[in-house]
């Protein structure tokens, strides 16, 4: 039995929750049974020695942590998750916090798989990041997968590890790594394209692909994360810190206070766009906004760039994210392409690593004291 336990569910989170019920009723359960044992937000928690059940499970917004539950205490939920003797037992931070992120090595050092979309522990302070190396480098356990944090369930982390692992030569990483940018360049600079940058951005707000504030998509620093992480992956020393990243806020609205005012006056920069846009057109291009991880020379980079008509990251549509490993033994790129966003692909994502924690350390339906 594998025992999940999840913190901050929310959007993800539940989507995670629906598929973990779905496998319990499936003929899947008898060979990898994986079962959630508790639940905690900012201000309640649900644990149990034994599995939800499908009921409570259902409604675990009102069932599990609704106004009666206990009072949330993370530390106490985490010592009492070490304790259980049935299994093995991973946390699932669906959180984006620094300080969850920060108790990973405590909770290794536990005893507890971690499994995360959260990508602060990754991208951060170095030391963190090595620690939690050090702490999961043991083949008998426990063990850290943040598949997740780049790509939501695009098998893109797996694919750097195994290319890591087998002794490939990392050349370079190349992708469009957020879907918010990859639907509005998407939009924007195609042949025979006609809407303005500001439009294209307000119709993405309105469909929720971009976040409250739309700065937050478009100064790239979400992406930097992602590189920042494959990098560290590929054995390189990079951080946030020092990634040149090209935040494409024009330099004005970058302070204004509210994303009210920032959607009203993105307006004023179209022509900006526009004569970006055309520039590259004329030249038989089109924009896309990248991560870039040089693998030889040291010059990973975000930024917004050009690319032939021919070439893949140009035929992309909708708000899918791509990737591309260029390698010694793959010196025309291994590609990887799919929705690289959305709550039921990422909880996917999770699902997928905590399948692999089960195959590896489950203890399965058989053991005694189950």
């Amino acid at each position: 039995m594998l025992n999940i336990a999840i913190v901050g569910p929310g959007l993800v989170g539940g989507a995670l929750i629906e598929q973990i019920a779905a496998h319990a009723q499936s003929p899947r359960f008898a060979r990898l049974p994986i079962a959630v044992v508790g639940l905690i937000n900012s201000r309640k928690m649900a644990l149990s020695n034994t599995a939800f059940t499908a009921a409570d499970l259902a409604g675990w917004q009102s069932t599990l942590l609704g106004d009666s539950a206990q009072a949330a205490d993370l530390s106490w939920f985490a010592d009492t998750l070490a304790g259980i003797e049935c299994g093995a037992t991973a946390i699932v931070d669906c959180t984006s916090s620094d300080a969850i992120a920060a108790l990973y090595p405590s909770w290794l050092a536990r005893g507890l798989h971690v499994v995360t979309p959260n990508k602060k522990a990754f991208s951060g302070d170095m030391s963190l990041f090595r620690e939690i190396q050090k702490l999961s480098s043991s083949p008998l356990g426990p063990t850290v997968y943040h598949e997740a944090t780049v790509g939501a369930g695009l098998p893109v982390l797996s694919t750097l590890n195994d290319l890591v692992r087998t002794g490939d030569r990392i050349v370079k990483i190349e992708g469009i790594f957020s879907g918010t940018l990859s639907y509005l360049f998407n939009n924007f600079s195609a042949p025979g394209a006609t809407q303005k940058f500001s439009d294209c951005v307000a119709v993405a707000k309105e469909n929720g692909y971009t976040e409250p504030d739309p700065r937050d998509d478009l100064n790239g620093m979400d992406v930097a994360r992602k590189v920042t992480i494959l990098g560290r992956v590929a054995g390189l020393e990079i951080g946030t810190d020092t990634l040149p990243v090209e935040n494409i806020v024009p330099e004005s609205l970058r302070d204004v206070s509210t994303a009210e005012e920032f959607m009203v006056r993105l307006p004023e920069f179209d022509e900006h766009f526009s004569q970006l846009n055309r520039e590259a057109l004329q030249a038989g291009s089109v924009l896309r906004y990248v991560g870039f991880v040089d693998g030889l020379n040291g010059q990973s980079s975000v930024k917004l760039a050009r690319y032939s008509l021919d070439h893949p990251f140009a035929s992309l549509k909708g708000s899918d994210n791509i990737i591309a490993f260029t390698t010694d033994r793959f010196p025309n790129p291994l590609i990887i392409q799919g929705a690289g966003a959305g709550a039921a692909v990422t909880a996917f994502g999770i699902f997928s690593d905590l399948i692999k924690i089960a195959e590896r350390f489950g203890s399965g339906l058989a053991d005694s004291k189950c």
